[in-house]
C-alpha cells in the first residue's frame, strides 16, 4: 500500500522546535515535490512550504519564512520540516503531501496531491 507516514509531533514553548518527518512507503518519493500544509481550527488550510523532487528548490509561505526549513533526504524516501522559532499562532496540525511532477508550489491546489500524510498535531503553548 503506497502512503505517507508522518511522525515528531507534539507540544512546544513559544520560540521551540520541533522537526516533522514525512516516510513514504509503497512508491518512490523522488519523483514526487512535498508540500506541507497545515490546519488550525477555524481557520483556512494553508500551504507553508513546497520542496521540489531533488531538494534544491523550496517556496515558502510568507509567515513562515526565515524559520520552517523544508528539506528530504530521497535514500531514506523521506521529507521533514524543521520548525524553530515557534509560535503559537502556530499551533495546528500539519500535513504532508505529494504530487507528482515538477511544479512546486506552496500554494498548489489540493486536488495535485496524490499522497497525504496522516497529519501530526503541533501545539505551541507555554
Amino acid at each position: 500500500q503506497s502512503q505517507l507516514v508522518e511522525s515528531g509531533g507534539g507540544l512546544v514553548q513559544p520560540g521551540g522546535s520541533l522537526r516533522l518527518s514525512c516516510a513514504a512507503s509503497g512508491f518512490i518519493l523522488d519523483f514526487y515535490v512535498i508540500v506541507w500544509i497545515r490546519q488550525a481550527p477555524g481557520k483556512v488550510r494553508e500551504g507553508v512550504l513546497c520542496i521540489s523532487g531533488s531538494g534544491d528548490s523550496t517556496n515558502y509561505a510568507d509567515s513562515v519564512k526565515g524559520r520552517f526549513t523544508g528539506s528530504r533526504d530521497n535514500a531514506k524516501n523521506t521529507a521533514y520540516l524543521q520548525m524553530n522559532s515557534l509560535k503559537p499562532e502556530d499551533t495546528a496540525v500539519y500535513y504532508c503531501a505529494a504530487s507528482r511532477g515538477s511544479y512546486c508550489s506552496a500554494e498548489m491546489p489540493t486536488y495535485e496531491f496524490h499522497y497525504w500524510g496522516q497529519g501530526a498535531q503541533v501545539t505551541v503553548s507555554s
